[in-house]
């Protein structure tokens, strides 16, 4: 009971010192109020092309104007890992001033110069902006095919020379911004010369009764479409009926047997070959061969857990919302490192319920499960992004900084949780003793072994979640924006469920079959939903309009990595489970 209690107060501690990280950090209405005339930073951040979101540049990669010298705005560690590189800038938008045609600077832009833009243009460049911590969008240029005129000039490139800003206050503080680039002042960068461009801006406040706590709701509307909500509502709906008949499905099947099962044993009729669970239960509570590895699983497995639950938290508590630069990285960040305890106390405490010696090898193995192929496959990244000289490239400070909130926070701290899980260790109680030898396993049908029990128990689940997983790949790798918090929490409690449903059958199926050797099938059986996850990602990607080596390289390695992280936290979860259920069922026979 002093395990479990432990195991349950650690969460909740963890997620009280991030409430009130979060109340601290949480900005107030008195700090974004401005009088007349008060000049208001806008920062540019950058730039890349529409269709590959991680593929984006510093704004003055691109010979805009720019001052001299340029600043760049001091970042958190997740605006860095979010790719955000804000810069000082030229614009001049003071609060409620409007102008009209301001110039910004008059440009002599080279052959190279307009090499650049062109080539920008014809990628489909946009830029983004911040004003105000709100982002604001536009277009580089446009492309215009004459082939089709009298002159047949062919495809025209033009370069946008004037923006216009139009921005909404209510009262003292600022609501909303939007950004237009200007058709009809463009210059054309179809020829390889050198030209004059005079970039102009003008700026325009108006008035709206939107207050300022709901400024945000701009963002989140924006993907609040009728038809899309209806979308979500038939998955949810959708999933909902694919458990309940799951559910009927066991207790016919399944539940129903095991109950005459259980009535055949208080009957004495043990030679009954119907009830072959029953005859391995001096074998079904031996542990699993490779114990540290099957530890680390399971540490690791609870702290993504504790991570996503948290993460939900933040997202309802409205930490999280679209557009607030780095704060999903930052958080991922700090919840990882304090959850490192969680992780080794779990690892530590199941290995010592078998055995005292070999459980740091176990407390190891966590520390590197899920964290050493993730730094492995961001060190590649990393290097392409680098190649590229795109933002997404970790600076050296930062990923110094992470690096040493690694090994001074989170490695103490899964040793303390090591430490606290072997004192505090307890005898595995087990309804039935094991036998010295292990019973010798017959050799089973192909559709009763790993590989098909592994199909079953992803197939049936995805196919719940598969609706609600594109909107998040389409969020996550587009620019549609997921706002639904509540039905993506819901989605997860539905994949949970199914997954310890089909688990909770496919280990009955097992044992009936007199194969002991569930413990680690049950978490490839439940981890297996995330290969297919990862298999529709490489579909989703083949049906997107991204290109290049980049962002290729940058899709397939952090689904994979994500996809990584579903299948340790399912698997430890269907472990869990299985094992109340094995020890609820030989419990009952002893009972019996």
């Amino acid at each position: 009971m002093g395990n479990e209690a432990l195991q349950m107060s650690l969460p909740l501690v963890l997620l009280t010192i991030l409430t009130f990280s979060a109340l601290s950090a949480t900005a107030s209405a008195s700090d974004r109020s401005y009088n007349v005339g008060d000049h208001v930073p806008l920062f540019v951040n950058k730039v890349g092309p529409l269709n590959n979101p991680s593929e984006t540049y510093q704004y003055y990669d691109l010979p805009f104007c720019c001052p001299d010298p340029v600043i760049q705005k001091k970042e958190s560690i997740g605006e860095v890992l979010n790719g955000d590189r804000l810069a000082n800038t030229l614009y001049q938008l003071n609060f409620r001033q409007d102008k009209n045609g301001e110039s910004l600077c008059q440009k002599k832009l080279k052959v190279a110069e307009v090499a650049k833009f062109r080539d920008a243009i014809v990628n489909d460049f946009y830029f983004q902006m911040y004003y105000d911590d709100l982002p604001v969008w536009g277009f580089i240029g446009k492309v215009e095919d004459e082939s089709w005129t009298i002159s047949d000039k062919g495809t025209k490139y033009y370069l946008f020379k004037h923006v216009l800003f139009d921005v909404f206050y209510n009262g003292n503080q600022i609501i909303e911004i939007r950004a237009f680039s200007d058709p009809n002042h463009v210059a054309d960068v179809t020829e390889d010369v050198d030209s004059d461009v005079e970039f102009t801006y003008s700026v325009k406040w108006n008035a709206t009764s939107i207050q300022f706590q709901n400024r945000m709701d701009r963002y989140s509307k924006a993907s609040l479409l009728p038809v899309r909500l209806k979308i979500h509502w038939f998955s949810f709906i959708n999933s909902i009926v694919i458990i309940v008949l799951l559910m009927g499905l066991l207790t016919l099947l399944i539940m129903r047997r095991l109950k005459n099962d259980l009535r055949k044993c208080s009957n004495d009729e043990e030679e009954d070959k119907e009830v072959g669970w029953k005859y391995i239960h001096g074998d079904v509570f031996r542990y699993p061969s490779n114990m540290p590895l099957f530890c680390a699983v399971l540490g690791v497995g609870t702290q993504l857990l504790i991570m996503v639950c948290i993460l939900f938290f933040l997202a309802f508590f409205g930490v999280l919302y679209p557009y607030n630069r780095g704060a999903l990285f930052t958080s991922l960040v700090f919840i990882c490192t304090l959850t490192s305890i969680v992780a080794g106390y779990t690892a530590a405490a199941f290995h010592t319920q078998f055995s005292v010696i070999g459980w740091e090898r176990s407390v190891l193995l966590t520390a590197i499960l899920y964290l050493g192929p993730l730094f492995v496959t961001s060190s590649i990244l990393n290097t392409v992004a680098i190649s590229y000289g795109a933002t997404a490239a970790i600076p050296f400070g930062t990923l110094l900084a992470i690096l040493l909130i690694y090994a001074f926070l989170a490695i103490p701290l899964l040793a303390l949780g090591g430490v606290i899980g072997y004192c505090l260790r307890s005898e595995f109680q087990a309804p039935c003793a094991t036998k010295q030898f292990p019973r010798e396993i017959q050799r089973l049908a192909w559709y009763r072994r790993t590989h098909c029990q592994m199909f079953i128990g992803g197939l049936l689940p995805f196919s719940a979640i598969a609706l609600q997983l594109h909107h998040l790949y389409a969020s996550m790798w587009g620019y549609k924006i997921y706002t639904l918090p509540g039905i993506l929490f819901l989605t997860f409690i539905i994949l949970i469920i199914m997954t310890s449903i089909l688990t909770v059958g496919l280990t009955y199926i097992q044992l009936s079959v007199e194969d002991h050797e569930w413990w680690w099938r049950s978490v490839l059986s439940g981890g297996s939903t995330a290969i297919f996850m990862f298999a529709y990602s490489i579909y989703f990607y083949a049906r997107s309009n991204m290109t290049g080596f980049m962002q290729l390289s940058f899709f397939i390695g952090y689904n994979a990595c994500m996809c990584y992280a579903f299948f340790l936290m399912l698997g430890a979860i269907s472990f869990r489970v299985s094992l109340i259920f094995v020890r609820h069922i030989y419990g009952a026979v002893k009972s019996e």
